[in-house]
């Protein structure tokens, strides 16, 4: 059977003394910075608030809601009986352990609360940070590939890779799947449909794309990828992971719908 092994990579990215930098971290990094500043340019465009200020003071904010609710939403989905046991070792987020849907749950929140404060539209501000956010994915998967984590099931495809603790076995490398769909081609698609007049005129729109996009994705890659070890099959056979995307998809194509049928009630009211 063909095989990649998987190859000689350290996720500690620097180290001295009793200072470890990881890759995982810098992608974490990377991705908020580079977002930030896509939002930044692509509220450059805005004649009304939200502007580039406006997302330059809510970097912080986004900071807080994806550790807060990333780790929030890890221990309630994936390891609830664990942290019940052990509370303390909730705060220890450099053990690993995000949930993204989490993340995202914390992340809206803080738009909501940030857009009532500032008296702007919560999904025109909304629409602009979900056009970054696969910035981050793409940076996110590929760090998980560097950790050797959250791979796929086992495969016979010629580009199945071994992983060192994923037995002799080769299976797929998920974590691209994901890095390509959820981060690359969602990135592109909002990345033009920011672009469009109507588009942009039709807040909710790019939120909903964003949020049906990554369900979609995700849910698909769910099927090559292996399971949660504590967690396994869920009823169906689908996986956790399968599970938190469909409200997403819901709630995705909703707000698609609702900009759309919002934007034509104006038209008929003007």
């Amino acid at each position: 059977m063909l095989a990649i092994l998987f190859p000689p990579l350290d996720p500690v990215a620097f180290e001295a003394g009793p200072i470890v930098i990881r890759w995982y971290a810098l992608a974490y990094l990377a991705g908020f910075l580079l977002g930030w500043r896509y939002c930044m340019a692509l509220a450059a465009k805005n004649k009304a608030p939200p502007g580039p200020q406006d997302y330059d003071d809510f970097l912080v904010w986004a900071v807080l809601g994806v550790i807060i609710g990333g780790r929030a939403g890890y221990v309630l989905f994936y390891q609830f009986d664990y942290f019940l046991q052990n509370p303390l070792d909730i705060l220890q987020v450099w053990h690993g352990g995000m949930s993204f849907h989490g993340g995202a749950a914390g992340v809206i929140a803080a738009i909501i609360i940030f857009s009532c404060i500032r008296k702007f539209s919560i999904l025109a501000f909304g629409d602009l940070i979900c056009c970054a956010v696969p910035i981050g994915l793409f940076f996110g998967r590929i760090a998980n590939f560097v950790n050797a984590e959250l791979f796929g099931r086992v495969t016979d495809v010629p580009w199945g890779v071994v992983f060192p603790r994923g037995g002799d076995m080769p299976r797929h490398p998920s974590q691209f799947y994901e890095a390509a769909l959820e981060g690359v081609l969602l990135f592109t698609i909002l990345f033009f449909l920011a672009r469009m007049p109507a588009v942009r005129q039709r807040p909710g729109t790019l939120s909903g794309v964003f949020l049906a996009g990554y369900g979609l994705f995700r849910f698909s890659v769910e099927f090559f990828r292996e399971p949660d070890v504590q967690l396994g099959y869920l009823a169906g056979g689908l996986t956790m992971g399968q599970y938190l995307c469909m409200p997403m998809l819901v709630v995705g194509a909703g707000l698609v719908l609702y900009a759309r049928g919002k934007a034509a009630r104006k038209i008929r009211g003007a």
